[in-house]
């Protein structure tokens, strides 16, 4: 179908057999060049005749037969006998401009002619996978004993961290980088995480711990509903109703290390419609910490103002300077 369409290009009035012609280009350069060619002969030869036709309408000024029509069908016969020309043994222009451009075309050779390496398609490529080599096996036992040496960088920053802090600036020293590195996403004040990490377990010495003392890293005191799917430890906590504090037994999430908590603190503000007025003050932390009482994130009626306090003690503020001097 496409060599009929290509042939098509004899005739002046086909555009589609130029369409033909760039197809026909992908994958035999050779016999594109030579139609190409042979059309750009016709197009020179048209051009001739239309110059020898002006040098005659000197003399048929007044010829009764000549008119506009008579011009249309003579310039229409004129394009076509210049295909035609082409088509036959032409002037030689085809076959000079083939020899020229050949050597210019990728994958063929002064002449126009097929390299041994053209690849016309992609039948044309080799289609065999390498060889293996032999010590393939011995590279892949190097690489695996390489990785299980490796030591992620959140198991020695976040996982080798303490299940029990000391003081308010143990707690503040440990956290603090890991916080910053989750800030570095959200968007959240890193000072901010770490006082309000420092309310919920008391500068880290009233962890939440789960069964046979089991630490479950959980620094914000997020409670395990049916949306968690993962860990969670039962502990009995105290609950502001109506203003009254009580004692009750719920269920809070558990966590690999400090980091997941981080984490999925972040991970549980972005996925409630409620905290949405909270995220958008996280760069003015004392707004958001009312924003976040606000929301209903505690039933502490002083949660945003104890926040705020932690903020500014000298341990904090301190610490946070120091940890911001080293990174610049």
């Amino acid at each position: 179908m496409q060599d009929y369409q290509v042939k098509q290009a004899q005739v002046y009035t086909d555009f589609s057999g130029l369409n033909a012609l760039k197809s026909q280009a992908r994958t035999d350069k050779r016999a594109a060049l030579e139609e190409v060619a042979r059309q750009f002969e016709s197009l020179f030869l048209s051009e001739m005749l239309k110059s020898m036709r002006k040098a005659g309408d000197v003399f048929a000024e007044g010829n009764y037969l000549n008119s506009s029509q008579s011009e249309f069908y003579r310039d229409m016969f004129d394009s076509q006998l210049s295909l035609t020309m082409a088509k036959g043994q032409g002037t030689g222009l085809a076959e000079a401009l083939v020899r020229q451009l050949g050597q210019q075309v990728p994958g063929l050779d002064n002449r126009g002619g097929k390299l041994a390496g053209h690849r016309a398609s992609l039948a044309d490529y080799d289609r065999s996978l390498p060889a293996l080599s032999t010590r393939l096996p011995e590279q892949l036992e190097k690489v695996e004993t390489v990785v299980r040496n490796a030591k992620p960088e959140s198991a020695t920053d976040a996982g080798a961290l303490p299940e029990r802090f000391d003081s308010p600036e143990h707690f503040v020293r440990e956290l603090l980088p890991v916080a910053e590195r989750i800030a570095r996403d959200s968007g959240i004040d890193p000072k901010l995480m770490v006082a309000q990490a420092a309310l919920e377990t008391g500068w880290g010495r009233h962890m939440i711990r789960g069964e046979n003392s089991r630490p479950s890293f959980n620094l914000f005191g997020i409670k395990a509903d049916s949306r968690w799917q993962g860990d969670a430890v039962t502990i009995t906590t105290t609950e502001y109703r109506e203003g009254l504090p009580l004692k009750e037994q719920a269920d809070f999430r558990a966590y690999a290390d400090y980091e997941a908590s981080f984490r999925d603190y972040v991970s549980f503000l972005e996925s409630n419609p409620r905290y949405r007025d909270v995220l958008s003050v996280a760069d003015q932390p004392d707004l958001f910490a009312d924003k976040l009482q606000e929301a209903g994130y505690a039933t502490d009626p002083n949660y945003g103002e104890k926040i705020r306090r932690i903020m500014s003690r000298d341990s904090l503020m301190t610490l946070s300077m120091g940890s911001e001097g080293m990174k610049e």
